[in-house]
């Protein structure tokens, strides 16, 4: 079964909306684990505007799932891992003033600084993760770099799949088939749904979690928290 990763960014953004603690990010990942996901996900920000990196040692003691940091690799975010030590570090090559992911790694042109990031995580038993385009050259890319797993981005899939889903998946499943070749595990995440997430997980070999975060959360409010998460875990049984 894939595992499902709840990414609680989004709670951050609605708390520090209005200052104080509500929603309590500390009870909603005791929640959101005793309702089923196997998984927490956070993605701290230099600049801070959802997830703070005091959540990020805040978590570290209430996580009793996978607990998954990603973001950019920059000195500050390299210094957190560490401190924290969770079980997967998600290696985004996202800008600072990026809203959200917006693309994957070049493999290719960043095999080094990869490499040696990587090495670090790795050797203080973290887990890696590289999150990286639905593109065979840059899973056999991030292959060399000594990483764990690679992340698909699934944005254009999400785009094309009331359209041409078909399609849109074509690319996902080879490059989910390159890795597992170069003995790489499979992620996935970005804009998956309710509504997509049983037909991509159906047709990617041997996926071993999906990160997601903004769609489930704007389900809950029509459907519950608790509810959207055991709909994910059902489409992914």
């Amino acid at each position: 079964m894939t595992k499902l990763s709840v990414n609680i960014n989004k709670l951050a953004t609605l708390r520090n909306s209005r200052g104080g603690n509500v929603p309590d990010l500390i009870k909603a990942t005791k929640d959101i684990e005793a309702f089923g996901a196997q998984g927490i996900t956070i993605h701290p920000r230099p600049d801070e505007r959802h997830i703070r990196y005091q959540d990020a040692r805040d978590l570290k003691g209430v996580v009793s799932t996978e607990f998954n940091i990603e973001g950019n690799p920059i000195p500050k975010f390299i210094d957190l891992v560490l401190e924290v030590k969770p079980t997967q570090v998600t290696l985004v090559p996202d800008a600072e003033d990026a809203i959200t992911s917006n693309s994957g790694w070049d493999t290719i042109k960043h095999k080094a600084f990869l490499k040696e990031t990587i090495q670090t995580f790795k050797s203080n038993g973290i887990r890696t993760s590289i999150f990286v385009d639905p593109d065979v050259a840059m899973v056999e890319g991030a292959a060399y770099t000594g990483t764990d797993r690679i992340e698909l981005y699934t944005e254009s899939f999400a785009q094309l799949y009331f359209e041409k889903r078909s399609e849109a998946i074509q690319p996902f499943i080879t490059a989910a088939n390159k890795a597992r070749e170069m003995d790489l595990g499979v992620n996935a995440g970005h804009d998956l749904s309710l509504d997509n997430i049983k037909y991509f997980s159906n047709r990617i070999p041997d996926l071993l979690e999906v990160s997601i975060g903004h769609a489930l959360i704007c389900e809950s409010l029509y459907l519950g928290l608790e509810n959207v998460v055991n709909m994910y875990l059902h489409r992914l049984g």
